[in-house]
C-alpha cells in the first residue's frame, strides 16, 4: 500500500534474518531478564521475516484482472483487500505461515538457554551438556519429525487443487472429517472426566534407554580414535591451515617437513600467472583477475591478506556488479569492522565459510545433479534433507564433537552440515526444470550425457543454482555463533564472548558485522544471478 515504505521494510527483514539471535538477546536480557519472555521475542524476531516477505510476495502477485474485477463489483478498500486480494494470495501465504513454523521451531534450543520452559528445547540442551549423545540426537529427532510433519500439512494447503479429486481426498471428505474430529474431541472428553488424575503417559520414555546407544558410541570413538583424528588432521593440516595462513605460511618443516625456496616461490607466480593468462584468454578479464586473486590469497592466506587491498578489490566488485551505492555500502561495513576492532575475526569468518561454501557446493552440487537423474535418489536424499533443514543448529555439534573433538575442523563439519541443503536441493529443482524440448534438441544435435548437462542444463538452470549458493552462503554466515561453541575465534565468538560478558555493545557490532557480510553477499549474488537470467533470456528470446 505504502511502496515508498518498501526498501526501509526490507533492509529491517534483512537485518532480522541474518543477525544472530545471540547479538540481540544481549539488549533483551538487560530488559526482561531471564525467561520465557525474553525466549517468545527472540523467537518472534526471527520468525517473522518469512511471513512478511510471502504476504508481499502474495499480494504483489495477485492478477490485475482479479483486482480490477473486485473494483468493478462495487468493493469498498477493506472489501478488496479481505475478499478479493487476501483469498488469492493465500496459496503464497501458508508458504510463508509454513516458513515461520519452520524458523520457529529451529529457535526452541536458544529460548531454552534463555530460561525458557522445560520443553524439546532445554532436553537437547541438558543432554548436550552431559555428553548424552544418544538422548540429544533422538530429542533433536523429534523437533525434526514436527518439523517435518507441520512442512508437510502447509504446504499441502497451499498447493493449488489438482485437476481431479485423488483417492485420499474421495476417502476423507470434509464431512468425514467433520466427524473423526467430533468424535475424537468426544473420546477425549470423556477420557478426562473418567480419569482426571491420569497423566497416560508411559513410565519410562524411550530416550531414558538410550545408555547402551551413548556407550556403544563412545567405544566407537574410542576404537576408531586413530581414524578420526587422521581425518581430522590430514584436512587441517593440507586445507584448514593453508587457507587461514597461507603457503607461505605453511610450507615449514614443522607442518609440512619443507620450507619455501626462492625457485620454487618463482615457479608458483609463473604458474598463478599462466592460468590467469590462460584464463584471460578464454573467459575474459575479470576471470583473470579471479586467478590472481585466487593465487595471492592461497599465497598469503586469510590472516596476512592486507586489508586496504581487501576493501577495495570487494568496494570496485560491488559497484561493477551493483552501483556505486553497494560500494560505498561495502566500505563503510568493512571500516565499521575494522574500527571496531573485528578484523582478525572478520578474515576467520570469511575463511571458514567461504571453505564451507566450496565444499558445499562442490558435494551438494554433485549430490543435486545425481539426483535431478535419479528419481531413486531423489526419494532417498529428500527425507534426509528435510531432516537437516528442520534440525536445530546445535545438534549439528552432536556428531561433530564426538567423532572429531573441540576445533576449527569439528566447526566446518558443523557448519556444512547446515548449509549442504540449499546446493542440493536448488540444483536438483533446477536441473529438472529445464525445458524439455532445449535438452531435447541438443540431444538431437549428437551432444552426450555429459555435453548436454555442462553446455544446456546448467547454464539454463544457472539462475536456480545461484539463488541455492546465495542460500548456502546465509546458512553458513548463521552457523557462525553455533559454531564458535567448539573453539572458533570469529564472529561468531565475539558475538558469544559478548553474551557472557553481558556486553551490548560489542555483541551488537559484532552481530551486524555478521549481518553486513550477509546483505553484501545477497545483494552481489542476486545481481549476478539477474544478469545471468538475462543473459539466458537473450540466447532464448521464446
Amino acid at each position: 500500500a505504502r511502496p515508498r515504505w518498501r526498501p526501509v521494510l526490507l533492509g529491517a527483514l534483512d537485518l532480522m534474518q541474518t543477525v544472530p539471535a545471540f547479538a540481540y538477546l544481549i539488549p533483551l536480557l538487560l530488559l526482561f531478564g531471564f525467561g520465557p519472555v525474553v525466549g517468545l521475542i527472540a523467537s518472534a524476531i526471527y520468525a517473522t521475516p518469512p511471513m512478511v516477505r510471502n504476504t508481499m510476495l502474495g499480494l504483489d502477485r495477485v492478477p490485475a484482472a482479479i483486482s480490477e474485477a473486485g473494483l468493478m463489483s462495487g468493493c469498498t478498500r477493506r472489501q478488496q483487500f479481505w475478499q478479493v486480494e487476501v483469498p488469492t494470495a493465500l496459496p503464497q501465504l501458508l508458504v510463508g505461515f509454513n516458513q515461520t513454523t519452520m524458523a520457529a521451531l529451529s529457535m526452541v534450543i536458544v529460548a531454552a538457554i534463555i530460561g525458557g520452559f522445560e520443553d524439546i528445547g532445554w532436553e537437547v540442551l541438558s543432554s548436550m551438556r552431559k555428553a548424552e549423545f544418544g538422548q540429544s540426537i533422538l530429542s533433536g529427532l523429534v523437533i525434526a519429525l514436527l518439523a517435518i510433519l507441520i512442512d508437510r500439512l502447509t504446504i499441502g494447503f497451499a498447493k493449488a487443487p489438482e485437476t481431479g479429486p485423488t483417492r485420499a481426498m474421495q476417502w476423507m471428505t470434509p464431512r468425514r472429517l467433520a466427524m473423526t474430529l467430533a468424535i475424537a474431541l468426544a473420546l477425549a472428553v470423556v477420557i478426562r472426566l473418567a480419569m482426571p488424575d491420569a497423566t497416560l503417559l508411559p513410565q519410562t520414555g524411550l530416550r531414558m534407554q538410550m545408555g547402551a546407544v551413548n556407550q556403544w558410541l563412545l567405544g566407537l570413538v574410542r576404537d576408531y580414535a586413530w581414524f578420526f583424528n587422521g581425518v581430522r588432521n590430514s584436512v587441517l593440516y593440507c586445507l584448514l591451515l593453508p587457507l587461514r595462513v597461507g603457503i607461505s605460511g605453511s610450507a615449514t618443516p614443522a607442518m609440512w617437513g619443507f620450507s619455501l625456496p626462492p625457485s620454487v616461490l618463482a615457479a608458483y607466480v609463473a604458474l598463478v600467472l599462466a592460468l590467469s593468462g590462460l584464463a584471460a584468454h578464454r573467459f575474459g578479464w575479470r576471470a583473470a583477475v579471479a586467478a590472481l586473486a585466487a593465487g595471492l590469497i592461497l599465497y598469503t592466506g586469510f590472516l596476512d591478506l592486507p586489508w586496504p587491498v581487501f576493501i577495495l578489490a570487494v568496494a570496485l566488485l560491488a559497484a561493477q556488479v551493483c552501483g556505486p551505492r553497494l560500494g560505498l555500502f561495502a566500505v563503510a561495513g568493512f571500516g565499521l569492522i575494522l574500527v571496531n576492532g573485528l578484523w582478525p575475526q572478520l578474515v576467520q569468518s570469511l575463511y571458514l565459510c567461504t571453505l564451507a561454501v566450496l565444499l558445499c557446493l562442490l558435494v551438494g552440487g554433485a549430490l543435486g545433479t545425481w539426483a535431478a537423474h535419479s528419481d531413486r535418489v531423489s526419494r532417498i536424499l529428500k527425507p534426509i534433507c528435510d531432516a537437516l533443514q528442520t534440525m536445530p543448529q546445535f545438534v549439528f555439534l552432536i556428531p561433530a564433537l564426538m567423532f572429531f573433538k573441540v576445533g576449527e575442523f569439528t566447526a566446518l563439519i558443523a557448519i556444512m552440515l547446515y548449509a549442504i541443503v540449499p546446493p542440493i536441493r536448488y540444483v536438483e529443482h533446477g536441473l529438472r526444470h529445464v525445458r524439455a524440448d532445449v535438452v531435447e534438441a541438443v540431444e538431437q544435435m549428437g551432444a552426450t550425457p555429459m555435453q548436454t548437462l555442462l553446455q544446456a542444463k546448467l547454464p539454463l538452470a544457472l539462475p536456480v543454482v545461484m539463488l541455492g549458493l546465495n542460500q548456502t552462503i546465509m546458512a553458513a554466515l548463521s552457523m557462525l555463533a553455533i559454531a564458535a561453541l567448539v573453539g572458533t575465534r570469529d564472529l561468531g565468538q565475539a558475538v558469544y564472548v559478548a553474551l557472557g560478558k553481558a556486553d551490548a555493545g560489542m555483541g551488537l557490532v559484532a552481530g551486524l558485522s555478521i549481518a553486513f557480510l550477509a546483505i553484501l553477499a545477497d545483494r552481489l549474488l542476486q545481481s549476478w544471478a539477474g544478469g545471468a537470467n538475462a543473459a539466458n533470456d537473450r540466447r532464448d528470446p521464446g
